[in-house]
């Protein structure tokens, strides 16, 4: 069975990819257990800016922009994410880094770093077809190793074409419940990221998985996307003008204070709006660990989307304490 999806939100997406997977009768065996799989699938969404679920199921904000804030770091340590996402304990090797991490991989070695170099060559050749940063690579075949994690992403492409960055994504293997809409959100963002330090337009999104599966112990949970049928969709603000390196330095900054223990309102916030609204997602999912009223940072989240977006999803903890 094929899938090629074009879709408008990463919820459409979703809905469509799930239900081509739940329709496929062949179960394949892998180490992380049976499932559902269509090969070379080829995804696009038509806007990047739709890249934040709305489901019941998949609305997690907090683990997507947290992972996002990992790879923006350039860190492996397992302990700067597993204080979001406590799966990623799992992952780590020994010596507490997890080997896959995309952020050494992108945003390491300082201006050294592959995403510095892919911006150069766009700047030097806004036609060029060389602008690839690789991910998974020899180091992750190593005869005689093998590591609790390796990246499912392959390589990620960028192009210009009529003055706006398109984003091709290539997967060796995708979970399309699970990995999908964080791995949407995170390479959306940083599609929109090197678009604004080109000074371009945003513009597609296309995202190519070899092996696109549903483990069986997944498809309840992916019926029950499907069953709640087609959403609304929220479309996130565009990020301000110019370079987003010192709205990210402020970033990373306001999340490693949070993960500190530090109080919504004792954090640094960054200074544009955009920026700052990620920063009170991140901080009310620190209030609710704390059993504390999360309704005042909700209030302060300057988007009316995203405002919303988290007093629906958030809606049975607002008046928390």
């Amino acid at each position: 069975m094929s899938c090629v999806v074009e879709a408008d939100s990463v919820d459409d997406l979703m809905r469509c990819v799930l239900q081509t997977l739940l329709e496929e009768d062949t179960i394949q065996s892998s180490s992380r257990g049976d499932n559902r799989e269509v090969l070379a699938a080829r995804l696009e969404l038509r806007n990047p800016r739709a890249r934040l679920s709305l489901s019941e199921s998949r609305r997690k904000p907090v683990s997507a922009i947290a992972e996002l804030c990992w790879y923006l770091s350039g860190s492996d340590n397992v302990d700067v994410i597993a204080f979001w996402v406590p799966r990623y304990r799992h992952e780590a090797e020994e010596n507490g880094n997890v080997h896959g991490a995309y952020g050494p991989r992108i945003f390491g070695s300082g201006e050294k770093a592959q995403v510095c170099r892919i911006v150069e060559l766009l700047r030097e050749n806004p036609g060029t077809r060389r602008a690839i940063m690789q991910i998974f690579d020899h180091r992750d075949l190593a005869k005689g190793v093998r590591y609790k994690d390796v990246p499912c992403t392959s390589t990620i492409q960028l192009l210009i074409r009529d003055n706006r960055l398109v984003m091709i994504t290539n997967m060796r293997s995708n979970d399309a419940y699970l990995g999908l809409p964080h791995d949407v959100f995170a390479f959306t963002m940083i599609q929109e990221i090197i678009a604004r330090e080109l000074d371009i337009e945003l513009g597609r999104y296309i995202h190519i998985a070899g092996s696109l599966h549903l483990y069986n112990d997944r498809l309840c949970d992916a019926e029950q996307f499907v069953k709640e049928g087609w959403h609304s969709s929220i479309t996130l603000p565009e990020m301000p003008r110019g370079s987003q390196r010192p709205h990210i330095r402020a970033l990373l900054k306001s999340e490693e204070q949070l993960r500190n223990g530090a109080d919504y309102t004792d954090i640094d916030l960054p200074e544009h709006s955009f920026w700052a609204d990620l920063v009170r997602i991140l901080a009310v999912h620190c209030r609710r660990k704390q059993n504390r009223d999360v309704h005042p940072v909700i209030d302060d989240i300057h988007d009316n989307g995203l405002r919303d977006f988290a007093r629906d999803r958030y809606r049975n903890l607002i008046d928390y304490t």
